[in-house]
């Protein structure tokens, strides 16, 4: 059977990622597991293994209740185990999970957390919360290079992969995007497909690291008009592509759109 993947909405903005073949579903960081027990119900599929990209609580606070529901392998960081006590199988990097007929390699990316995995396979990257649409995840415990080096190496990736990420927060950050690079027409024609898509009432995702290359000012700090712009802003010159980085992450944090 085919392979297809959905967005469950949770709380404001969250994604919780449903991969299903058959009547055999895999879901990725569920904070929440209501939504994703009535999806398992509504459509008489059989939860097999949950993925988990980091410890934040609306990533993992559905496992309590899926487990009971189901007792299922939950993969996630070996690095922060202590905060997952319901991980079965801790990952590295250069790890390989199966699910789904799909072979997934784990990579870690610091920044966001110091922990923090993607699971990669083929086109498909569930990258958490490092690299969103038109932006990136903020440093609550990694630093700027970390971040910087996770978001080159996703950026590295094959330009049709696909980017499952678990927050709707596009609209704000193409809002930012526009300060960044205002001349930018990738950007702007961006702006104009997530408008539509969210009147809709559809999720802005998945997007693609080509696509991302293109608009995403995080991917970008190496582009003329990115590090002027981010100069500007710092008032000094930036020699550095994680200096550009690191101002543009201070700048977001601040920014009202």
């Amino acid at each position: 059977p085919m392979l297809q993947i959905d967005a469950i909405p949770a709380f404001t903005d969250n994604y919780i990622w449903l991969m299903q073949r058959g009547n055999c579903a895999v879901v990725v960081d569920p904070g929440d597991a209501m939504p994703v027990l009535r999806e398992l119900s509504a459509r008489n599929l059989d939860l097999e293994a949950i993925l988990i990209t980091h410890w934040h609580p609306d990533h993992i606070g559905g496992l309590k209740q899926l487990l009971a529901h189901k007792n299922v392998p939950v993969y996630g960081p070996r690095a922060e185990a202590a905060r997952i006590p319901q991980l079965t199988q801790q990952l590295d990097d250069g790890d390989r999970v199966r699910a789904l007929d799909l072979d997934f390699d784990v990579m870690s990316l610091p920044g966001h957390t110091l922990g923090h995995i993607a699971f990669l396979s083929g086109e498909i990257l569930f990258c958490g919360d490092t690299l969103f649409s038109a932006g990136c995840g903020r440093l609550f415990e990694g630093t700027p290079q970390q971040m910087h080096t996770s978001l080159q190496r996703l950026a590295a990736l094959p330009g049709e992969t696909r980017v499952y990420c678990t927050h709707e927060y596009t609209t704000a950050n193409l809002a930012f995007a526009l300060a960044v690079e205002p001349g930018n027409p990738a950007v702007q024609q961006r702006s104009e497909e997530v408008k539509s898509l969210r009147a809709q009432d559809l999720p802005s995702l998945p997007s693609s690291i080509a696509a991302e290359c293109r608009f995403n000012p995080f991917l970008r700090c190496k582009v003329p008009a990115v590090v002027e712009a981010a100069q500007r802003q710092s008032e000094k010159p930036l020699l550095e592509a994680v200096d550009v980085f690191a101002t543009l992450r201070k700048w977001k944090d601040g920014f009202k759109s």
